[in-house]
């Protein structure tokens, strides 16, 4: 009988203990309102030793535990998975029945503050807000405006009235759940007012300025379907990219390759009404490097790092230009072309090697660098074009008895006597860029006293400022002022001088 006894109480007392195991309260690991994590333990079932927290992969975050609260010591990205593992020593009173040491692990996520809607309908007159699904602690508005919110809102002012010209409007909305967040990626928020004139809003404004590749994003106030139906906006000029409809009402343009053409402007063409922007240009610096790697400048440019192997790096570099070091081809360079130069100046050396550059692609030789002559740069540089044939300077002297010399790849290849303006019509002094250039032509004009000339038939022009030119002309003599602003050659130099001074040419005419 004794023995059934003893048994039985074996059997409550395992029992007791295989209960007490199971059901003895162990430390819980959950979402806190303000922290990383909330970590409980009631008071009877030991202390907790310690918590440890990893990010995905295993790395280790710095963190500190303050009232129950786990707090990181870093900045974590909202939609972040992380581990937390809190270890706990129970009392000796119990330890021996349910364990000495006990450990929890739970893996988090990290709150997103998530917009309830990106087109907003504002009362005129009201604040423009936009509102969360859940607080925010702090938020940027725009690229400026920071909003710290403290424990929390879900509503956030965007610091405009919906009045007037801001009755419709668009920013950027990047926020943060927690203040030990990282704020999000930036949100693009539009509004428009009932019965607002403008209709549509853009990203960069109308008339401000584009960046070469950056996105153009037009937001509607009615669904874009029932604006555009089938069809999508079109580029002008057109442009290589593609649209993407961001929501309901909204539609971004990412333009890829060479992007919008530097310095130009776009124009975007919608039913019954056109916008357009302006793009930035390129910079005076990087278009002096292309230009000198591609041997259109009497200098050399050598880059500090590797030159731009793609279409974006291209575009990147001319807005921002690489660092490098430019030198002189020639040693022997004529101090009149070298006083012309300097590094990110635009300078008439610059302008004439803009020209020459024109000239070899067929385009207008203005000396602007457009967005024609930026895309031709940067396929040639992408491509490795060089051009192979030579940098010419001209230089006259007007000191009695008057020259000119065509200096050619470092050396002076001909020196003729010549013939520049009576003080009457005097050759302008400084330097030109040849700006047409034709084997025969008809030069025609007023002379001094009133009368007029027509001389057809005259050899080997190259005009380099107004009715300026440098050509043949048959003289008695050479070497003293007696053209009507003109620099006349003998026919023979003419003829050797001309196949040198291609359009971009620079002509000094110096004492």
């Amino acid at each position: 009988m004794w023995l059934l006894a003893a048994l039985a109480v074996a059997v409550v007392i395992a029992g007791s203990a295989a209960a007490a195991l199971l059901a003895w309260p162990t430390v819980r690991i959950g979402a806190s309102t303000s922290g990383l994590a909330a970590v409980s333990l009631p008071g009877f079932s030991g202390h907790v030793e310690s918590v440890a927290v990893s990010a995905e992969g295993g790395k280790p975050l710095p963190v500190s535990v303050r009232g129950g609260e786990v707090w990181p010591r870093v900045r974590l990205a909202a939609g972040e998975h992380v581990t937390v593992t809190a270890a706990v020593r129970r009392p000796s009173w119990i330890g021996w029945l349910v364990g000495r040491h006990d450990e929890r692990t739970v893996t988090l996520v990290t709150p997103v503050a998530h917009i309830r809607s990106t087109w907003l309908r504002p009362k005129r007159g009201s604040r423009v807000a936009v509102r969360f699904a859940e607080p925010v602690s702090r938020a940027l508005i725009g690229h400026g405006r920071h909003a710290r919110l403290g424990a929390g809102r879900s509503v956030v002012p965007l610091g405009v009235v919906a009045s007037g010209t801001a009755s419709t409007g668009t920013t950027t909305v990047a926020a943060a759940a927690r203040r030990w967040e990282t704020l999000s990626t930036p949100v693009r928020v539009s509004w428009f007012v009932a019965g607002a004139r403008t209709r549509i809003v853009s990203d960069p404004a109308a008339g401000g300025r584009l960046r070469p590749r950056g996105a153009l994003t037009l937001t509607f106030a009615r669904p874009a379907a029932s604006v555009l139906g089938s069809r999508l906006p079109r580029l002008e000029p057109a442009t290589r990219g593609r649209w993407q409809q961001i929501d309901s009402h909204t539609l971004s343009f990412q333009p890829t390759g060479f992007g919008f053409g530097l310095g130009g402007t776009v124009h975007v063409r919608l039913p019954g009404r056109s916008l357009a922007w302006t793009v930035a240009g390129g910079s005076t610096l990087r278009l002096q490097e292309i230009l000198a790697r591609l041997g259109y400048l009497p200098l050399r440019w050598r880059p500090a790092a590797g030159p731009p192997p793609t279409p974006a790096a291209e575009v990147a570099a001319a807005v921002s230009a690489p660092q490098g070091t430019f030198s002189w081809r020639y040693p022997q360079t004529p101090a009149s072309l070298r006083t012309l130069w300097k590094p990110g100046a635009w300078s008439v050396v610059t302008q004439g090697a803009v020209m020459r550059f024109e000239g070899e692609h067929g385009m207008p030789t203005d000396g602007v660098a457009g967005p024609q002559v930026w895309r031709a740069l940067f396929r040639d540089d992408l491509a490795g074009r060089r051009y192979a044939r030579g940098y010419s300077y001209v230089f006259v002297h007007e000191t009695v008895p008057q020259s000119l010399s065509l200096w050619h790849n470092g050396r002076v290849i001909l020196t003729s006597p010549g013939n520049t303006g009576i003080a009457q019509a005097p050759t302008a002094p400084g330097t030109w860029p040849v700006f047409e250039h034709i084997p025969v032509g008809t030069m025609s004009g007023t002379n001094p006293d009133g009368s007029h000339y027509h001389d057809p038939g005259i050899r080997w022009i190259s005009y380099f400022h107004g009715g300026d030119a440098l050509h043949a002309f048959p003289r008695a003599s050479f070497g003293t002022p007696q053209s009507l602003g003109c620099v006349e050659l003998p026919e023979a130099a003419a003829a050797e001088v001309w196949p040198y001074t291609p359009i971009g040419t620079l002509i000094t005419i110096e004492s």
